[in-house]
């Protein structure tokens, strides 16, 4: 490579992983205000999106489907179980076990954010194939950079 190639590698508009930053942010934003109505946080709402396509699921289950930890998802599900939308209940098996059930509150709750998807995806601007595309791509990144940073998985 070049010097000049180098030099433009360090520059900020040539990070890739900066424009997912920007793109995050911006989708995060835009979310607030989507998910206002329904009184929940993008984290809560992607939980409740787990919990509606699986069921219950234990903490560490759900954690591991969302890629956050315990410290992250404890005071993330207790939120949601203050709001009435789940409670967590310990293992009978095994009392270190906890699960999260959706309540009927929660799981009512699914019917009213039903749009926000579509809104999302509307709100890109992309045309679908092009979002089937990046979202293929994003997959197979994560993929690739949780390999490069946990070899041994």
């Amino acid at each position: 490579m070049t010097e000049t190639a180098d030099e433009e590698l360090l520059t900020l508009d040539a990070q890739v992983c900066f424009a997912l930053h920007a793109a995050s942010r911006a989708f995060d934003a835009l979310y607030r205000t989507e998910l206002r109505d329904l009184g929940l946080t993008y984290p809560q709402y992607l939980t409740m999106m787990v919990l509606w396509e699986t069921g219950d699921l234990t903490v560490k289950q759900l954690g591991e489907r969302l890629r956050l930890d315990s410290g992250t998802l404890s005071p993330l599900v207790k939120r949601l179980e203050t709001a009435g939308l789940v409670e967590r209940r310990r293992g009978r098996a095994d009392e270190r076990s906890v699960s999260v059930h959706l309540t009927a509150q929660g799981t009512a709750l699914r019917d009213r954010a039903a749009d926000v998807p579509r809104r999302m995806l509307d709100a890109t601007g992309l045309p679908p194939e092009e979002l089937t595309s990046l979202h293929r791509t994003l997959q197979a990144l994560t993929q690739h950079l949780d390999a490069v940073t946990n070899p041994a998985a």
